[in-house]
C-alpha cells in the first residue's frame, strides 16, 4: 500500500501528517511518498484529484483526506480488506514503511 502526502513548505499540518504516518508505521505496512504541491508532479496530481491545499492524503492514488486524522487513518488501515493488503503473499507490501521524498520538495 502506498500513501502519498501532498505537502507545502512551512506547513505545520504537513509536518504533523508525517509524524502521524511515522507513528502508524510501527503497526501497519505501507510506503509513504511526499510530493510538494509546488512541483510539476504535485500540481498534476492535485489537478487530477481536485486538491487545492496541503496536506492532502492519497492511498494507492485515491484521495483519502485533506489533513490527516490519526484515528481515521488507523480505523481505515485496520479494516480487514485493507489490512490484508500488507500481509505476506498478498499484492500489498510486507516490507514496512519506506519514505520517499520528491527531490524538488527538499
Amino acid at each position: 500500500m502506498r500513501i502519498t502526502v501532498l505537502t507545502q513548505a512551512s506547513c505545520h499540518a504537513c509536518d504533523q501528517a508525517k509524524l502521524v504516518l511515522s507513528r502508524l508505521a510501527a503497526d501497519y505496512s505501507f510506503q509513504v511518498e511526499t510530493i510538494g504541491l509546488d512541483t510539476d508532479e504535485g500540481r498534476a496530481l492535485a489537478a487530477r484529484n481536485g486538491i487545492i491545499f496541503a496536506p492532502s492524503i492519497l492511498i494507492d492514488d485515491v484521495i483519502f483526506s485533506y489533513g490527516l486524522s490519526e484515528k481515521k487513518l488507523r480505523h481505515h488501515l485496520s479494516r480487514p480488506d485493507v489490512a490484508a493488503q500488507g500481509q505476506p503473499g498478498s499484492n500489498g507490501s510486507s516490507q514496512g514503511v519506506a519514505v520517499h521524498h520528491n527531490a524538488e520538495q527538499q
